[in-house]
């Protein structure tokens, strides 16, 4: 997985970096070897600003200002944007122009679907609307009337005492909202009281006669939010206190769905998607049994992968290895000419260990600008730190570690902020986690797995990938409840229970795009696809073709390929890249 990294400047434009441990880096310059300029690149830079100040003063989520203030904002911006002359733009220009066409459209529908989702919350969150209003009057400094936010306060508190009764009644289970309603609501409850508190804290203390009104009627509102919540959590969502919560999860369904896909510029319905996914775990399987006859297993893959669970590093080893695996990664793809790897990127990551409760939502390893590495904690339980050992294996981690550094997400990362860095406002799975599955596939071609456990370790990782496309499809089509998803992750992958429960837990509760782990293999096919175009025909050689793809920056695939090979590409251009065929 990948951590966005913040927003850098080009870098100078000079032969020689500083010297550190004896070693000279090599700065990568902006001036020889960048892509075509944009001409719309200032443009988009200006949207990013703009945008990011109006989500800085109207930062109330879910609020009706700020809804109506964006609003307003993203339909300015698209009038802005179709009074640009397309078609005397170069292709650069044009590729920006419909990135930003896409986002606009793609920003306005998250703002209906926020809407209707808020109108189906209402009956049960009717105070919410007063918590806002009182929160925006702050961030306004309007003057106060004490006795009246007084008052606002007691009204909240009344309402939510009420409806917690309700829900919390017997005889009114049928009266009671849908578990994922419940979710949300709670949700919504727990992000009110902080706006609450941080209104409250803003006045108390420095405001007495304000402080002398509200604080006792704000504390009971808190209380009353805070009860509420825990009544939807245990009497509907069905928490259980000391366990870890249900996966829930909040499916879009079909028509939203279709809806991400086509900004995403895929050309496939949901069903295709799920039949490439379907026909990518088979392919792993067969690949599984190869490696597992090697082993001396015949066709038992799952025996072959329960042999290369047990194969993990001791107790305080895994940070070594890791190094190990990230130094031999990096070797191997300048050892073939995979790609550019600028000196300074192979030395500026950090190691860093998850904690007992980060990997209870990421049991795997993380990226970025640094690597974070899951290894079993002293305070784990002792299955749980079996498990966790299984997980994270030396033939597993053979692939975790190049995906999250080199050639990977960390190194993505050192290109976006040197090049095209307008861009990363557009990201996308697809290009971000397609990139590094993508290079585990290249990997994997070229004889990295030197063995046939490291072989099914890898092969492993792309089972899962498969695997993301069916269970994440078809819970946002209401096909597959989260459970499920568990079980199939378990029997059809091999993984872990609780890697399995933590991986669909991070997938549905975790705050992911409905499409985000689609993107890792589906990405990775495109990729895969656009390489057959490009380097298989001669037109770039393999550094060639990766470098450009990771100097253009973030966009969906199609319009790498659109860049590529200069694709004709008109102002209302829709994807038609059938990939997969």
């Amino acid at each position: 997985m990948f951590l966005l990294p913040t927003a850098g400047a080009l870098v100078a434009q000079q032969e020689v970096g500083p010297v550190r441990d004896g070693a000279t880096y090599t700065i990568v310059g902006a001036a020889d070897s960048a892509p075509p300029a944009s001409e719309l690149r200032g443009l988009i830079e200006r949207f990013t600003l703009d945008e990011g100040a109006l989500t800085h003063r109207y930062r109330i989520e879910g609020s009706r200002a700020r809804q109506v203030v964006l609003s307003s904002f993203y339909l300015g911006w698209q009038r802005r944007l179709a009074a640009q002359p397309f078609d005397r733009l170069g292709q650069e220009g044009r590729v920006d122009y419909l990135l930003l066409r896409q986002a606009l459209q793609h920003r306005l529908d998250l703002l209906g679907l926020e809407t209707a989702r808020q109108q189906a919350m209402a009956p049960l969150i009717p105070f919410v609307p007063a918590i806002q209003s009182l929160a925006e009057s702050r961030e306004r400094v309007d003057s106060v009337v004490p006795e009246d936010a007084a008052r606002a306060l007691g009204r909240i508190a009344k309402q939510a005492d009420s409806l917690r009764t309700v829900i919390s009644t017997p005889d009114t289970t049928g009266a009671r909202p849908l578990p994922i309603l419940a979710e949300r609501v709670a949700r919504v409850l727990e992000a009110s009281r902080a706006t609450l508190a941080e209104w409250h804290d803003h006045y108390a203390g420095y405001d007495p006669r304000l402080t002398w009104w509200i604080d006792a009627p704000w504390h009971r509102a808190d209380s009353a939010l805070a009860s509420y919540g825990r009544a939807l959590r245990e009497k509907v969502v069905g928490v259980v206190s000391g366990t870890d919560a249900p996966i829930v999860g909040d499916p879009l369904g079909r028509e939203a769905l279709v809806r991400d896909i086509a900004f995403e510029m895929i050309d496939y319905t949901p069903e295709e998607l799920l039949a490439i996914g379907e026909r990518e775990l088979a392919w792993c399987e067969q690949e599984m049994k190869k490696a597992s006859r090697e082993m001396g297993l015949g066709d038992d893959w799952k025996t072959a992968l329960e042999r290369v669970k047990q194969d993990y590093a001791a107790p305080g080893d895994q940070p070594v290895l890791v190094k190990r695996l990230a130094d031999e990664a990096a070797d191997f793809v300048e050892r073939h000419a995979m790609v550019t790897v600028p000196p300074l990127a192979r030395d500026d990551w950090r190691l860093i260990m998850l904690s007992a409760e980060e990997q209870k939502v990421n049991p795997f390893f993380l990226g970025g600008d640094d690597i974070q590495v899951a290894f079993p904690t002293a305070a784990m339980a002792d299955d749980d730190k079996r498990m966790t050992l299984r997980g994270n294996n030396l033939h597993f981690a053979r692939a975790t570690v190049h995906h999250e550094l080199i050639p990977g997400h960390h190194l993505q990362g050192f290109f976006n902020q040197r090049y095209q860095p307008h861009r990363q406002i557009f990201s996308t799975p697809f290009w971000t986690e397609g990139w590094a599955v993508y290079m585990e596939m290249m990997l994997y071609d070229r004889g990295f797995p030197r063995s046939p456990e490291d072989r099914i370790g890898m092969l492993f990782w792309r089972m899962h990938r498969a695997a993301r496309i069916i269970f994440s499809l078809k819970f946002h089509l209401g096909q597959m409840t989260p459970p499920e998803a568990i079980d199939f992750l378990v029997d059809r992958v091999g993984h872990e229970r609780a890697n399995a429960t933590a991986e669909v837990r991070r997938s549905f509760n975790g705050g992911y795009p409905p499409l985000y782990q689609a993107g890792y293999m589906l990405g990775a096919l495109q990729l895969r696809a656009l390489r057959a175009e490009v380097v298989g025909k001669g037109k770039l050689t393999e550094r060639q073709f990766h470098d450009t793809v990771l100097k253009e920056n973030q966009m969906p695939i199609e319009l790498v390929r659109a860049l590529l090979l200069k694709q004709p590409l008109t102002r209302d251009y829709l994807a038609k890249w059938r990939f997969a065929e």
